[in-house]
């Protein structure tokens, strides 16, 4: 079975709107570049299908090259992780001091990070329109493509339209709608003065109704119903129409059992394309063993030490760590308490106590724990025995913990990893999967007050991670690994801490905390919450201050200048 993945092969260059488009031959990955072709040779049914293609390979975040993508990934980590309390930029305070900014919730339109999230999905929607526009000529002139298959390439370019369009109004709320009647000339000077949410909804909605419900010629990373419906209930779910979001999420779970699909598939690089994989962005390395359609944009949280030997961002928060806790009977704390006493491996530990630390095996911890976070004395994959600061850059700066998530096993380095750059991976990013369609159901549950419906899918979520295997050293758990299920909700306020919470849990470090936080209005008590503890013991986080503008960032400053001022820029950033 092929994949869809980035397609970095032929380079068409379309006159009529001056993009250049990244497209591909029949077998995708397996082509070099062979030149530039204009926009009538792409007029016909294999053109319009490599464009769409071309529109398709925005998914990972990256236009060209490998460095540099990290603000564009799809696993959003800088803007929905980093930004949160679950994640610290990581590395050295030096390091990318602009990630800094926005971690600390100081944002300015100078960010370059800003402006690399808005250049490469705005040309992912640039691809989009494309396709549309392409298409919609051969339709109405020498129609090479069959009428049933012009409306999947609609509803596919949409849907990836939508897509793009949203992952930037999370971003910058306020954005230009530029669409495939728009011309070049009307781009450059459209204003960002309306409200563009609908016609995200329509896009997604129309998605929704046309689209197949198996992928297109079987291919894994197809946008297809199921990824459609559950997108539109999520963006009903941000406008609070729960009525109309959970009908469409049991609609994706049917009779799903997510109990059945083991929770640490989701990050194994041989294990891809599962039964609760969604919206997938597909990650491989090219044949020639060059990097551009690989996991770039995750690059940076490659473990510092070998052997990775590259980059040491990314670091789960000490509060997140601690989050993990659970009580005497399995469940979490759901109101701050396990801050008290909290665990922090051997942060601080100097002399005789550093040298000798281990791991306390009687911490009661969910066992998500240590398939997310790497902490001393664990297992890490097949790495070994997690060491402890020779993996981290600079533990007394952004902690002693590092991600799991977006890592391979040493053992699958061969052909998933660029060679002798092991952080570059081919592993794909879950950018939406079923646990998190459960949980929005969920939540959706419990703001129509019907609690047992939200007990049952999120008892299902916490069901499954009680089968995680434990993690062993000479035999012996490394932990008292518990985690149970409510065994009610008593009231409405009750459930809705436990549904968020278990968001957290479940999702951790996968790009949606931030989005969260703001959207349920609790972002600034969470954030101000989280910088006094975490800057009780890790200085630079302190004085974490959220303005009502944290509610989205900056226009990039560039993108205002380009527009000869048609841009105006968000309030409370001028």
């Amino acid at each position: 079975m092929l994949n869809i993945m980035k397609m970095r092969n032929i380079y068409i260059a379309l006159l009529a709107s001056g993009l250049l488009l990244n497209s591909c031959g029949k077998e995708f990955l397996e082509k070099v570049p062979q030149g530039q072709l204009g926009e009538g040779q792409v007029s016909n049914g294999e053109g319009i299908e490599a464009v769409l293609l071309g529109a398709y390979s925005i998914m990972n975040g990256n236009v060209s090259g490998s460095w540099g993508n990290y603000a564009a990934a799809p696993s959003q980590w800088v803007f929905g992780e980093m930004t949160s309390d679950n994640a610290h930029k990581g590395s050295e305070e030096t390091d990318q001091p602009n990630m800094n900014l926005l971690e600390m919730l100081n944002p300015n339109p100078a960010n370059d990070n800003l402006t690399t999230m808005w250049q490469v999905y705005y040309e992912g929607v640039l691809r989009s329109n494309t396709t549309l526009k392409l298409l919609k000529q051969d339709q109405e002139g020498s129609k090479n493509i069959a009428a049933a298959r012009a409306v999947e390439i609609e509803a596919e370019a949409r849907m990836l339209r939508g897509h793009y369009y949203f992952f930037m109004w999370r971003i910058f709320r306020n954005l230009p709608w530029i669409d495939e009647n728009t011309t070049l000339e009307e781009s450059k000077t459209k204003p960002n003065d309306t409200d563009i949410y609908e016609k995200i909804i329509e896009d997604v909605k129309f998605a929704a109704d046309k689209l197949p419900t198996t992928k297109v010629n079987g291919q894994a990373g197809r946008m297809d119903k199921n990824i459609a419906k559950a997108y539109l209930g999520k963006l009903y779910l941000y406008q609070k129409k729960f009525d109309l979001a959970l009908p469409l999420f049991k609609e994706v779970i049917g009779s799903k059992d997510l109990t059945t699909m083991p929770f640490e598939n989701n990050f194994d690089v041989e294990k891809e394309d599962g039964p609760e994989a969604l919206l997938v962005s597909k990650h491989a390395i090219n044949p020639n063993g060059s990097a551009d359609n690989a996991n770039v944009g995750d690059m940076l949280s490659g473990i510092y030490a070998a052997p990775v030997s590259c980059c040491g961002f990314y670091q789960p928060t000490i509060d997140l760590v601690n989050a993990y806790k659970v009580d005497a009977n399995g469940l979490p704390y759901l109101d701050g308490e396990y801050r008290t006493n909290p665990y922090k491996s051997d942060l601080g530990l100097t002399g005789t106590a550093k040298t000798n630390y281990e791991v306390d095996t009687d911490l009661r911890v969910d066992p998500r724990l240590d398939y997310t976070v790497g902490r001393r004395g664990v297992p890490f994959l097949d790495y070994g025995i997690m060491p402890g600061d020779s993996w981290i850059r600079s533990a007394s700066f952004a902690g002693p913990f590092v991600g799991i998530k977006t890592m391979i096993k040493q053992s699958q380095f061969a052909g998933n990893t660029v060679a002798g750059e092991a952080y570059i991976t081919g592993l794909d990013v879950n950018i939406m999967r079923l646990a998190d369609v459960y949980l929005m159901a969920a939540e959706c549950a419990v703001e129509l007050g019907d609690l047992s419906t939200a007990l049952n899918y999120v008892n299902a979520v916490r069901l499954r991670a009680a089968k995680l295997p434990a993690k062993m050293v000479d035999g012996a758990p490394v932990a008292d690994y518990q985690v149970k299920p409510y065994p009610s909700f008593p009231n409405a306020d009750y459930a809705r801490k436990a549904v968020r919470m278990e968001r957290r849990l479940e999702l951790a470090l996968e790009g949606h905390r931030y989005f969260d936080l703001v959207r349920w209005g609790t972002a600034k008590t969470v954030l101000e919450s989280y910088s006094a503890f975490e800057g009780s013991l890790l200085p630079f986080y302190r004085g974490i201050s959220y303005k009502p503008q944290n509610d989205y960032f900056p226009i990039p400053q560039t993108e205002i200048d380009r527009s000869g001022g048609t841009l105006k820029q968000n309030q409370g950033y001028n």
